[in-house]
């Protein structure tokens, strides 16, 4: 049995995830100083600032809109309803998912925010497809 183009795209948003959650998490470990404080009870916050921060952010982005991707794509092999539409939402969530994470860490404000745009599109084209 092959896998379908969709899952093996849902597949790649978990690693784009991780690597995200990796990324997010060396960078706040060096703005904090040590492990200390991060393997501790952590009783006392230090905020994270600047890119650090924006990884952090960028991460939880992720965390929001990655469950609905996931359940669309799995609603979607279920049903039969794989397709133009599933496979080319698929594409476009996981490429925009992709571009998001480096133009947020860098601190583009506009283009970043149509890239998240463009995220939705694909993961509303892929619910969509489960109603056709």
């Amino acid at each position: 049995m092959r896998t379908s183009p969709e899952l093996q795209l849902l597949a790649a948003a978990v690693v784009i995830g991780f690597v995200q959650l990796m990324w997010a998490t060396v960078a706040a470990t060096r703005q904090r100083g040590d492990l200390a404080w991060g393997v501790g009870p952590r009783d006392e916050p230090r905020p994270l600032q600047g890119t650090p921060a924006r990884l952090e952010r960028a991460f939880n982005n992720f965390m929001e809109t990655f469950p609905l991707f996931a359940a669309a794509v799995v609603a979607a092999y279920l049903a039969g309803k794989l397709g133009t539409l599933t496979l080319w939402g698929s594409g476009l969530y996981v490429a925009a998912r992709a571009f998001y994470v480096p133009l947020y860490a860098l601190g583009v404000p506009t283009i970043r925010s149509i890239v998240w745009g463009i995220s939705l599109v694909g993961l509303l084209m892929v619910t969509a497809a489960t109603f056709l």
